[in-house]
């Protein structure tokens, strides 16, 4: 039997992209694959532009705006496939970056989870720049989510094929959660999984410095929902191992927390502080970058984190 892959695409005002990420899917070399496009309430032409693409293995779905989280999980309730790949309505996927997970988890077995490369563009794929991390390799769950969380590195979304089976075990999208909901749905579907496979010829292309984008909202909203992300993510992690290495792990993502956090938020800023105690970890010196470091070694990291601010709301008012 073919696995069925169910490409699926929460799509809020992206008139401008949708039309490449669709393509980029329908030039996929496996042929068993079906997309969802769940158009969130879009203001601009984003309906239309789907709309334009629906066929036998391409499906349009409408509906009010509820955000990315509930988009998921309409699309996964919709979908037929045995495999389910989340795509952003940016991105865009190499030609055979289904095919080649596919084929490994074939291979190794769909209690897997396959990864893949991935690098950031802003205007063409071809400006991207692949970064090599010591995660992309074979890996036990817990020891991906150690070696990323104390990097402070990230996978793209994308880059990501998940059997249906782990997806269901792992639960669905917390639609509560906005800012880096990501953050908690993927840790779930991966300690829900018996291995992370790494493909290096499956490639995904991850479009990045959007104004409009997710995770460039910081709402007061879009604060709660990091930080319930942070504590829900972190607390599975310790139940499934409660050790030095993992509280370290824990211990840094709330500490990028609050300096990105600062000085926005100081409630959450001292729960994720006081966090960090129970952990029994201490606080680090933010690497943000030679300037800003020179900088934070002379005034400290919250001056120089408000001369930061303040001079990108500037430079925007020159622009304006």
């Amino acid at each position: 039997m073919t696995p069925l892959v169910s490409v699926l695409i929460p799509a809020y005002n992206a008139e401008r992209f949708l039309a490449e990420t669709l393509r980029s899917v329908l030039s996929q070399t496996w042929p068993a694959k079906e997309i969802i496009v769940v158009d969130d309430g879009s203001k601009d032409g984003t309906l239309s532009v789907a709309k334009s693409f629906e066929a036998a293995n391409v499906k349009v779905i409408s509906q009010q705006n509820c955000g990315q989280s509930a988009s998921e999980n309409i699309a996964v309730q919709a979908c037929s496939g045995d495999l389910l790949e989340f795509l952003d309505a940016d991105d865009l996927l190499q030609p055979d970056k289904l095919e080649v997970q596919v084929r490994r988890l074939q291979q190794e077995g769909f209690d897997c989870v396959a990864s893949g490369r991935w690098a950031r563009f802003r205007d063409a794929p071809g400006d991207g720049r692949f970064v090599a991390e010591p995660f992309w390799t074979d890996m036990d769950p817990v020891d991906w989510l150690v070696s990323t969380w104390e990097r402070h590195s990230m996978m793209h979304g994308a880059a990501w094929l998940i059997p249906r089976a782990i997806a269901e075990k792992a639960g669905p999208w917390d639609e509560s959660l906005s800012l880096i909901n990501d953050f908690d749905y993927f840790p779930r579907v991966l300690l829900a999984c018996r291995r992370v496979l790494f493909c290096p010829e499956a490639v995904t292309w991850y479009r990045s410095g959007l104004e409009t984008s997710l995770s460039g909202s910081k709402s007061r909203k879009a604060w709660d929902s990091a930080y319930r992300a942070l504590h829900a993510s972190t607390a599975r992690l310790l139940q499934r191992e409660n050790s030095t290495r993992t509280r370290r792990a824990c211990v840094r993502q709330f500490q990028e927390f609050i300096y990105a956090a600062y000085p926005d938020v100081p409630d959450l800023i001292a729960g994720a502080e006081t966090r960090i105690r129970e952990l029994g970890g201490a606080m680090f010196a933010p690497q943000w970058g030679p300037k800003f470091n020179f900088v934070a070694g002379v005034v400290g990291w919250r001056l120089a984190k408000r001369m930061q601010r303040l001079h990108s709301r500037w430079i925007k008012a020159r622009r304006a």
